[in-house]
């Protein structure tokens, strides 16, 4: 495979160093994932971050749609008593004229 010659490479390359160079590699490579470790530790406290500013968001949001849909409500009400009001007016109105022409009748 091709992953062989890198491993024959590798150990070939650690015969040729001296106790202290694999010692002092070793460790820099074990710096390097602790660095990376810390730094996807950061990543994640921050999505961890971003996700909790989201779901506040998102939770202030709904609320602020249940208010506008209550709103509505209200003015849907406000609205169905209007036009109820309007169609009595509209009677009375109608009961006025036909009154008047009768008294005009007279």
């Amino acid at each position: 495979t091709s992953s062989e010659p890198a491993a024959d490479d590798n150990i070939q390359m650690a015969s040729a160093m001296t106790n202290q160079q694999l010692v002092d590699s070793g460790r820099n490579q074990m710096d390097q994932t602790d660095e990376a470790i810390a730094r996807s530790k950061m990543d994640v406290a921050q999505t961890v971050q971003f996700g909790s500013q989201t779901a506040t968001t998102l939770t202030q949001h709904t609320e602020q749609m249940k208010r506008i849909g209550n709103e509505l409500d209200s003015v849907h009400f406000s609205l169905k008593k209007a036009s109820q009001l309007v169609k009595e007016i509209g009677r009375q109105v109608s009961t006025d004229k036909c009154i008047m022409g009768l008294l005009a009748l007279i």
